[in-house]
This record gives structure tokens, C-alpha cells and sequence, in this order.
């Protein structure tokens, strides 16, 4: 779902430098079921809420319960318009054999508050900060994906001390382009007021971009619901705030560890912007996963293997 126009609105994104639609594949699990009953997967971590720094709630998945037992934390950050778990679920248990997961909701999205007027991209990652302050934790590697990169990379810049290593997953350092792509991303700010005053529209907009997203399968109801969870008039906020989103000025002075997991099949953001993102940061690492935008939940076979080569791969 990230980058594709969830939050009620259609077309495709002007980030897709084709004349094709977004190439995300509907998010599905192997087998399918008869029975759609709300059914999670394994596995969650522990889901908690922590306040955020304008007063608002943040909801976070986080293994960090009992005594420090020597695994390195990594902050994951998801994309826009879905959420830590429907991006992240089949990578938890992976992790977990030698990470400690921390896995936030952002302003928006899923069980978290709603974002203000003005929200910045700035403000996720001073949410991010916030979330490992709240969990008593110093330094963690932050993986972001698509949205969730540019927020981790906004978070090395404005707080490095709290940053080990960086693994950006099918990203950038801007996401519009040009005058038509940056129009259509200032849209979704301009579209907001009225989404917020006639919600009924727009959630029954939201309720069939999920269902075309989503294919049956085990999990399929609970992907709905969780997808579901997101405050259309934030999502179109978060939106225009990443058409603002560009780090090219200071990306390369990113100073630490640093690996990227690129797409290579991806159209949502285009494969070499990835890879100029990667290019640009001194030392960067590069995994591939033969697959499109999403391929964290429809191929996470190939995916999260990736992502596990890419953090144990960082020189800490």
C-alpha cells in the first residue's frame, strides 16, 4: 500500500515514472482459508503505547521485555499508509534471534494518533526518538521502508547520537518529481480539510483501496482491519509532507554504518533512485530482492533474508 493512494485519492504516484499503475502485488499469504475470521500472525512482539513529544500516542511493538540479554536493537519504520506490522510482521521472528524489534506506528497510521496540521517528516523522526527514549533505549540500528526510510534518515540527521547503523529499504532521497509530481504531493495537504469534514467518502474510498490490496488468505481479514486503522486526513498530511522530504544536501554525511535493500522490480519508487540513495552515502552496502514495492509481505521469503544479510552485514 505505501506510496499508493490509500488514503482515498486515485491516479497513480507521480514518483512512478511509468504509464503503469504502482506495481505492488496484493498482500496475501501462501494458502488460502475459508474461514475470515480475524486471525493475526504469530509472533507479534509486545504492543504497548508511548506518548509522543506534541502530547499524541504512539503505538509500538517492542521485545524488550526482561533483562538486557545481549541482542542489538533495531528500530523498524514503516511506510506510508500501512503500518509496523502489516510491513514487518513476517520479519519479526527472523529478527528476533539476534535483535531486540522495535517496531512503532506512525503519526496516522494504524494505532497511532492522528497528525496534526503542519506534520513534517521531522516530526516522525523526533517520534521515533521519543518512542526509543520512552523504552529506555540509547542506540539502535534504524531499518526504514519507503516512507520509513526517509524518516530514518531524518532521524541520523537530528539525532545521531541515537543511531548505530541505517538499513534504507526500497527508498530515496526525495520522492516527487517535478512540477507535476510536486503538485500532486502539496494536493494531498489541500485535500485534507475536506476529507476531515466529509469522512464517510473517504473512508468508503479507504475500505476499497484496502480490499483491492489485500487477496485471500489466512490473514486476510486481520490485514484489512489493520490497514483500515489509518486517519485518512493524516495520511494525506504525511503525504504532502514526504513530497516536501529531500536529504540530498546532507546524505552524504552520514557517518554511520550504512546498508540499502533495493527492489529491483520496484515502480513505486523507481530502482535508481534507490540506488542513487545508496551511491550517495559513503560505505553503503546494497542487497537486492528481485521483487516489487512490497515485497516485505508478498515475498518475504526472499525479503527478509535479505534484510537479515543486510543488518548482520553493518560493521558495528
Amino acid at each position: 500500500m505505501d506510496g499508493d493512494q490509500a488514503a482515498g485519492r486515485s491516479g497513480t504516484n507521480p514518483a512512478v515514472e511509468t504509464d503503469e499503475p504502482a506495481d505492488e502485488e496484493p498482500m496475501t499469504a501462501a494458502t488460502t482459508t475459508a474461514d475470515d475470521a480475524v486471525v493475526a500472525p504469530r509472533a507479534l512482539p509486545p504492543g504497548r503505547t508511548v506518548a509522543r513529544p506534541d502530547g499524541g500516542r504512539i503505538f509500538v511493538r517492542a521485545d524488550l521485555d526482561g533483562p538486557a540479554d545481549g541482542r542489538t536493537p533495531v528500530l523498524l519504520i514503516h511506510g506510508w499508509t500501512v503500518t509496523a506490522d502489516t510491513t514487518f510482521a513476517p520479519t519479526y521472528s527472523t529478527l528476533a534471534e539476534r535483535y531486540r524489534v522495535i517496531a512503532p506506528d506512525l503519526r496516522g497510521h494504524g494505532q497511532s494518533s492522528p497528525a496534526r496540521r503542519g506534520v513534517r517528516l521531522e516530526d516522525l523522526a523526533d517520534d521515533c526518538s521519543a518512542v526509543l527514549d520512552a523504552l529506555g533505549v540509547e542506540r539502535a540500528i534504524v531499518v526504514g521502508y519507503s516512507l520509513g526510510g526517509a524518516v530514518a534518515q531524518a532521524l541520523w540527521q537530528r539525532h545521531r547520537e541515537k543511531v548505530a547503523g541505517l538499513v534504507l529499504c526500497s527508498t530515496a532521497r526525495h520522492f516527487q518529481s517535478g512540477p507535476v509530481g510536486d503538485l500532486w504531493y502539496r494536493g494531498q495537504a489541500w485535500i485534507a480539510p475536506a476529507v476531515k469534514a466529509f469522512p464517510g467518502p473517504a473512508r468508503a474510498r479507504l475500505v476499497r483501496a484496502v480490499n483491492g490490496k489485500v487477496a485471500d488468505g489466512p490473514y486476510a481479514a486481520w490485514y484489512r482491519r489493520e490497514l483500515l486503522r489509518g486517519d485518512p486526513p493524516s495520511l494525506l498530511r504525511i503525504g504532502a509532507a514526504l513530497g516536501r522530504f529531500r536529504s540530498n544536501p546532507w546524505i552524504g554525511d552520514v557517518d554511520v554504518p550504512t546498508a540499502a535493500v533495493i527492489t529491483t522490480r520496484d515502480r513505486t519508487v523507481p530502482t535508481r533512485r534507490q540506488r542513487g540513495l545508496a551511491a550517495a552515502i559513503p560505505g553503503c552496502r546494497t542487497y537486492e530482492v528481485a521483487g516489487p514495492h512490497n515485497s516485505s509481505v508478498t515475498i518475504p521469503d526472499v525479503w527478509v533474508p535479505q534484510l537479515r544479510h543486510a543488518l548482520d552485514g553493518l560493521a558495528l
